[in-house]
């Protein structure tokens, strides 16, 4: 961390005039904020712009090359790298007992002052241990091991012998904020927290961070995440911060209220600027004494006319090829990996125009699915159909290999250098770049210079530009930048051929597809028609309504009313003996339930704490079936 300026007011972290170039590229210069105790911030910028240059700044992972950072007295940080790296020769173990953690650094400190003082009793270890203790007691970390196995049980992370070489890259990011979460910081910075994690998971540290008092600064594309947890929007837009205090409907109505504001003031000097021009190009002896503050301003009034000109954006509709009557045909389908069932007879005929959106944990066998769909890997079993017109474009997860020496320019012109859509409509390479967000000084810039979020747009720009009648996207949404989701939504909108979807932004599936398939585990695929906020709501209420049932089952077993209506004046001898055998009851399981707790907190592999959780929620349903049944007895 870097060595900084305390601070001691409401204000956690104080920025002040930071800027950050790398060579002649500026990515910001000269900003200010501040993040306040209980915030939930997020900042918001176009990809290539500087979003986790400012994050590494702000925890001290790098400098920044002016300005001053300032923190509050004593805070402690908690940081989630968009991409979280670890040595791949340790084990989850290792990483959790070796002090990646402030907890775990405090734990090693108070055990290693421990031993000393036993094997030397004098005042300087027994000054050490104290201290030790205090930091013990002021980061909760006597209750460490339980929490640990709670997160760690909550994010699915259960063999704690796994290399982390073998991990998915959603296991490492789960682990990572497991890590994180651990420490209990008081300031959590977050990089695309969601990216690789399934909905359920995402779902999870959305209520979890809702619910926080924990001050929250964070990156991320989740534009439902955004929605539910932020309060306060910063957006870095052409080297200026905005804030938006709201959350991210408003920052949206809010930055096109901007941006229209400036088009009708681009607007507005376009037309000055004719007159003005005019009177520029008079001869100089006629401007011979004229008011400097007059030729300023002409300079001023161009800029402004040149923002209509500048603002690149991805506008264009595709004339994909035409797409026959057959397209794609799946006959019992199966794909097993060992003791691992893919999908097991899995039949479907996809028809013209269908949207479909694919869900499901991580790991189940989404992009098994598409790889099989595209020839990339065969069934075990079952036939899978193309239909000859059927023209597929894939983007997957991992992305291709560019030649990073070649130019952003270069990179397209391999797959075409002119682009027809339409009758009329013709594209040169570098006019598709510009409206694919990239500007024409970065035309000739080595694609190696580009930042991640960049290559990954660039990646679907070689994607889309093929015209593709059936577009297959594996997780599109990772590392793009809001602006560019929004385009993409947009072209895929007006997409007329076949879309598969295999995403875990809901707000991506909600704009881009009216159908789904639920992969359940085991080989089950399940249909659904509907976005995935339908579909959401629907389980919801199908669980509710499960509930609702087993609770009326329930009440009826034990509501046996007798043929008469007239109410009992006494307990019979029987009733009476069952009576006081439920009062004992209750009290034994109640004590069983604490001595149940209290053992949940011991060192316990993770089938035995599952086991004591199960036991827990048994022992929960029988104390309310008895407390019930002996509150109709008392009523006698």
């Amino acid at each position: 961390m870097l060595s900084l300026p305390k601070i001691f007011t409401m204000n956690y972290i104080s920025i002040d005039n930071i800027s950050k170039a790398f060579s002649d590229k500026l990515l910001f210069e000269n900003i200010s904020f501040g993040i306040e105790k209980g915030e939930k911030t997020a900042l918001v910028a176009a990809n290539g712009t500087g979003k986790s240059t400012m994050m590494k700044i702000l925890v001290g992972k790098e400098e920044s090359d002016k300005g001053s950072i300032a923190y509050n007295e004593n805070i402690r940080i908690g940081y989630l790298e968009q991409l979280p790296q670890f040595d791949p020769d340790l084990t989850i173990q290792d990483v959790i007992s070796t002090g990646h953690t402030d907890i775990m650094s405090v734990i090693q400190r108070y055990e290693k002052a421990l031993t000393e003082h036993v094997d030397d009793n004098n005042v300087a270890t027994k000054k050490e241990l104290e201290q030790a203790i205090a930091q013990m007691d002021g980061l909760q970390a006597w209750s460490y091991e339980q929490r640990l196995k709670q997160l760690l049980y909550t994010f699915e992370i259960t063999d704690l012998s796994q290399k982390i070489g073998t991990l998915s890259g959603g296991q490492v990011k789960r682990l990572a904020l497991a890590l994180v979460l651990l420490d209990d910081p008081d300031i959590l910075f977050l990089d695309e927290p969601t990216n690789h994690l399934d909905m359920g998971m995402i779902e999870w540290l959305e209520k979890y961070l809702t619910q926080s008092t924990k001050t929250l600064f964070m990156v991320t594309h989740d534009r439902y995440f955004l929605d539910r947890v932020c309060n306060k929007i910063f957006e870095l837009y052409q080297g200026t911060m905005y804030v938006h205090n709201g959350n991210y409907d408003y920052y949206v109505r809010k930055s096109r209220e901007r941006e229209e504001n400036k088009r009708i003031a681009a607007e507005r000097a376009g037309q000055l600027l004719k007159h003005e021009l005019e009177w520029m190009r008079s001869t100089p002896q006629a401007r011979t004494g004229k008011a400097k503050a007059r030729i300023d301003a002409f300079y001023d009034l161009q800029e402004k006319a040149k923002m209509r000109r500048d603002n690149n954006e991805l506008q264009f509709g595709a004339d994909m090829q035409r797409l026959g009557g057959k397209i794609l045909e799946m006959d019992r389908v199966s794909k097993s990996y060992g003791d691992i069932t893919v999908l097991k007879d899995f039949d479907y005929i996809f028809k013209k125009g269908e949207r479909i959106g694919i869900i499901g944990k991580n790991g189940i066998g989404k992009s098994t699915f598409l790889n099989m769909i595209t020839g990339n890997e065969n069934p075990d079993s079952g036939t899978i159909v193309t239909g000859q017109t059927v023209a597929y474009g894939y983007y997957t997860q991992k992305g291709i290999k560019f030649d990073e020496r070649k130019t952003v320019l270069e990179t397209i012109k391999d797959i075409a250098e002119v682009i027809h859509y339409g009758k009329d409509k013709v594209y040169t390479a570098d006019q598709l770049l510009a409206h694919f967000m990239f500007p024409y000084p970065m035309h000739r810039q080595q694609v190696a210079l580009l930042s991640g979020g960049e290559k990954r747009r660039l990646y679907l720009l070689t994607v889309l530009v093929a015209n593709p009648n059936f577009l297959i996207l594996d997780e599109p949404t990772n590392d793009l930048d809001l602006l560019t989701l929004q385009k993409l939504e947009d072209y895929l909108r007006s997409y007329k051929g076949c879309l598969l979807v295999v995403s875990h932004d809901r707000f991506f599936l909600d704009e881009t597809v009216d159908q789904l398939f639920v992969f359940e585990g085991d080989g089950k695929v399940k249909g659904f028609m509907g976005n995935y906020s339908q579909y959401h709501e629907y389980i919801e209420n199908k669980n509710k309504e499960e509930k609702r049932e087993l609770a009326a089952q329930k009440q009826e077993a034990r509501t046996e009313k007798p043929a008469t209506t007239e109410r009992k004046k006494k307990r019979s001898y029987k009733e009476q003996q069952e009576y006081e055998q439920l009062t004992k009851d209750i009290a034994a399981l109640e004590i069983e339930k604490e001595e149940l707790t209290l053992k949940m907190e011991q060192q316990l592999d993770y089938q035995e704490l599952e086991k004591i959780g199960s036991r827990i929620s048994e022992i929960t349903e029988l104390i309310d079936e008895k407390e019930l049944r002996w509150l109709e007895l008392d009523e006698i």
